[in-house]
């Protein structure tokens, strides 16, 4: 595949899974925007020729699925956002993204020609309970059931036989509100507040930096195993709340505190609220990638606008 004069490949033919999501939707509409074509893995009957019917949770996907695929980029998996996490629940979570990987991967090592690269999903629960370390690609997986999770999804992406490209993603900032869901809606209201000491470091992206990191991962040869999507500038929790409410104009004084979280939401509350994770973006950005919102008042200025 040969490169456009502006350092961009010529028109790929990328096939995604979970293009239906949040990040999904952002990395077709970009695709299409550079003259790419996405093609889409759908859990139903295909409407038109940029769909492809599979399902992962049956083991079933056409045998010629890859036939002139350029790139894969894997981002199926149900949502941590749904609590409590029952046991149910759990194993949900653990066999939509494994079955789905596993599946991919078969399929990326039986192809006659197979996909130049394989972008898979992971995220930052890989790391666990950070404190206030910086954490980079190099550190080793933590403890907890996220991490754990994180952990055996890129262990079976690894095993697919081209360029792997592990992307652990953070709090993804979208007008669409995301992972802002339900902290958006009380800080408007005047309501809202750090949870538990707000010390915690959360570790974040601008959804159109996640779609735009990950199709330079794509484009870039040189680029192989895990990298962090995630801006360049740290934010605690008590920060990333208070610039929402500066620039809202609400007070944002009523704090929640770790307790009543826990109690509420049991084991999700530490792994996805309360837990520290002060990760960096040395690697991504030492590729090449330039963040559009690299600061926090700039990314919420994105995501209020």
């Amino acid at each position: 595949m040969y490169l456009l004069s502006n350092n961009r490949k010529a028109a790929m033919k990328v096939l995604i899974s979970g293009a239906a999501g949040l990040v999904g939707t952002e990395l077709s509409r970009q695709l299409k925007e550079l003259g790419h074509n996405p093609v889409h893995l759908v859990r139903r009957e295909a409407k038109n020729s940029s769909e492809i019917s599979w399902d992962p949770m049956n083991n079933q996907i056409p045998a010629d699925v890859l036939d002139g695929i350029d790139a894969v980029v894997n981002l199926a998996g149900a949502t941590t956002g749904k609590i409590p996490w029952t046991k149910k629940y759990r194993l949900e979570l653990v066999s939509s993204r494994l079955n789905s990987t596993r599946l991919l991967v078969e399929a990326i090592n039986k192809a006659p020609n197979p996909p130049s690269v394989f972008v898979s999903g992971s995220a930052s629960g890989f790391y666990g309970e950070g404190g206030d370390r910086e954490l980079s690609e190099s550190d080793p997986k933590g403890t907890g059931f996220l991490s754990d999770l994180a952990f055996e999804w890129e262990e079976e992406a690894k095993k697919a036989h081209t360029r792997t490209v592990l992307i652990r993603t953070t709090m993804v900032m979208s007008k669409k509100l995301g992972a802002l869901g339900r902290l958006l809606p009380l800080i408007k209201l005047g309501i809202g507040g750090p949870l538990g000491s707000g010390k915690q470091w959360w570790a974040w992206i601008s959804l159109e930096d996640e779609a735009r990191a990950i199709i330079h991962l794509i484009e870039n040869d040189s680029t192989s195993g895990a990298y962090n999507l995630t801006a360049p500038e740290p934010a605690t929790c008590a920060q990333l709340i208070s610039e929402l409410g500066k620039q809202l104009k609400r007070p944002t004084i009523f704090k929640v505190p770790a307790f009543a979280l826990r109690l509420l939401l049991g084991e999700a509350a530490q792994e996805l609220l309360l837990c520290s994770q002060k990760m960096k973006s040395h690697r991504l950005q030492e590729s090449g990638f330039e963040f559009k919102h690299p600061t926090l008042k700039e990314s919420v200025g994105y995501v209020l606008s």
